[in-house]
């Protein structure tokens, strides 16, 4: 009883071991924050990868070319793996050139262009949560939307920036493009009949030309604009779904807000060139119309990924043979999507032992993202350790604090033994007593890094608006909020490793203080 009373005392009328409670309290609280942190940002790139990625994917080792027979490898896949897939589509990825107006004038990006099954598209992966129309959400059409797409981020919530513009998006903004034309071939032909006559406004330009007005963005999409062949008013382009990071950018605006800008919308037409099938491969450039935009909120993925239909791409590049009297057409890849529960790895090796590895490449999406999945590991483990190193310092510090009690307390332990207290009795005091310390510590560290983590983006905002300087920059991460996770878990180590740390420094001092004999240690009393 005694020594838990002297603990309670040295708690209370100590200032020292306030100190040592500060330090390890800090060191949890900083731990429980970082990991809360580290796992929001591991699970939300996990999360956005595999609904990129299907389960399993068998591709060809020869992407240009791609193999045949779509039907009877899916065939030949189920009859290895039949009982663990809930669906499979077809895929064509190829590398293209993006062309797109943007201002005066026209812009070359390097892209990667996917043909897709709109209709299998939301079976295989999670995908289609990253458009930006309700409709296309459910299933993907590439065929573009009389207006309602969202004009805010639908992934963000409520509180995210409005994105006016593409509230405009759609045929209506298409028709406005169409007025915008006709309006400068009126204008054009006005100038070849009546040279140095002024612009000619109709009803109809007159109401476009406010509205361009107030959007010089819009204004140079019309001028750039090319229909062909279509009536740009009633007709459109195969459609294509664009990565949302291609067709705008993220722009501060004071206050550590942020807006989009769209250098095009739903509506707009551009240019895709690409290889094709062929050996020696030539290069082939088609027309498409944007339908909807897709975000990830990957940026290796939101600014080069298109996805347009399988069938336009493949006949197109020449993906084709005939066999049998048809069509046999060729395909870059087999997303495979598994049924809940199957582990990826056993139906991945499957498929290997069936198909031959000169010719296929079969793979999960974690092995497809393997090093970068890898390399967040790495990260988190190195931060764990140098932040573990901040609890080491405070036990370092707790024990020079106990070796210091029982120098000045070496009277104290004399009387104690000398009164008949063992020298078991004596070591838990201070093993009670670094015990109370760690579980002070932790306890109150456990508090602070639960109520820092669950009110981090207050936090984010308030000291973003002390230093003028965001703390978070959405223009970055393409997030609006920090994600943070606490796992129960990585909350439990963290404090059971600092008790421990606490209760170890504590062994040395006690053990030294109960091995003092109490006729020395009263002998200069």
């Amino acid at each position: 009883m005694y020594q838990v009373l002297l603990c309670w005392r040295y708690l209370r009328t100590r200032y020292i071991a306030l100190a040592s409670i500060i330090s390890v309290t800090l060191g949890v609280a900083t731990m429980i924050v970082v990991n809360s942190v580290m796992s929001g940002f591991t699970t939300e790139m996990r999360d956005r990868i595999h609904n990129i990625l299907s389960d399993v994917v068998l591709e060809s080792r020869s992407l240009l070319d791609g193999f045949p027979d779509a039907e009877g490898h899916m065939e030949r896949i189920r009859e290895v793996a039949g009982d663990s897939i809930e669906a499979m589509t077809p895929m064509v990825v190829v590398p293209a050139m993006l062309s797109m107006p943007v201002g005066d004038q026209t812009f070359n990006w390097q892209v990667q262009v996917i043909g897709v099954d709109p209709a299998a598209m939301s079976q295989v992966a999670d995908s289609c949560e990253y458009l930006q129309h309700p409709e296309n959400r459910k299933e993907l059409s590439f065929l573009l939307r009389d207006g309602g797409y969202d004009t805010r981020d639908h992934q963000a919530g409520p509180d995210a920036p409005e994105r006016p513009e593409m509230a405009y998006a759609g045929w209506e903004y298409r028709r406005q493009l169409a007025q915008v034309r006709a309006f400068r071939e009126e204008l054009a032909r006005s100038r070849e009949q009546f040279p140095g006559a002024g612009p000619l406004r109709s009803e109809a330009s007159q109401d476009e030309g406010a509205a361009a007005a107030s959007d010089p963005f819009r204004t140079a999409r019309g001028d750039e604009t090319e229909t062909g062949e279509i009536d740009l008013a009633t007709e459109q382009y195969p459609g294509l779904v664009m990565g949302i990071a291609l067709a705008s950018q993220r722009r501060s605006v004071g206050n550590n807000q942020y807006e989009d800008r769209f250098t095009v919308l739903p509506g707009d037409d551009v240019t895709l060139t690409y290889p094709t099938a062929a050996t020696p491969p030539k290069f082939v450039s088609a027309r498409f119309t944007i339908v909807d935009f897709w975000e990830s909120k990957m940026s290796e993925y939101d600014s080069s990924f298109l996805f347009v239909p399988l069938r336009k791409l493949q006949e197109d590049r020449g993906m084709y043979d005939y066999f049998g009297g048809r069509k046999r057409y060729f395909v870059s890849s087999i997303q495979i999507k598994l049924k809940p529960g199957v582990d990826p790895t056993e139906v991945r090796d499957k498929l290997r032992a069936a198909f031959a590895g000169q010719l296929y490449s079969v793979s999960t999406w974690r092995d497809k993202q393997g090093p970068l999945l890898a390399a967040v590991r790495m990260e988190t483990a190195i931060l764990n350790v140098l932040l573990f190193l901040i609890i080491a310092v405070a036990g370092f510090g707790i024990l020079a604090i106990f070796l210091m009690i029982v120098v000045e307390k070496t009277r104290d332990i004399g009387i104690l033994k000398s009164l008949g207290a063992s020298g078991w009795g004596i070591q838990g005091i201070f093993v009670s007593y670094g015990l109370s310390l760690g579980l002070v510590g932790s306890g109150a560290g456990m508090v602070l890094g639960l109520l820092f983590v669950h009110y981090i983006n207050v936090i984010a905002a308030l000291l973003g608006w002390l230093t003028g300087q965001p703390l978070f920059d959405p223009e970055i991460y393409y997030f609006y909020e920090i994600p943070a996770i606490v796992e129960a878990w990585t909350v439990g180590w963290i404090v059971a490793g600092a008790v421990a740390i606490a209760l170890l420094a504590s062994v040395l001092p006690a053990f030294r203080a109960a091995r003092l004999h109490p006729v020395e240690a009263l002998r200069y009393e």
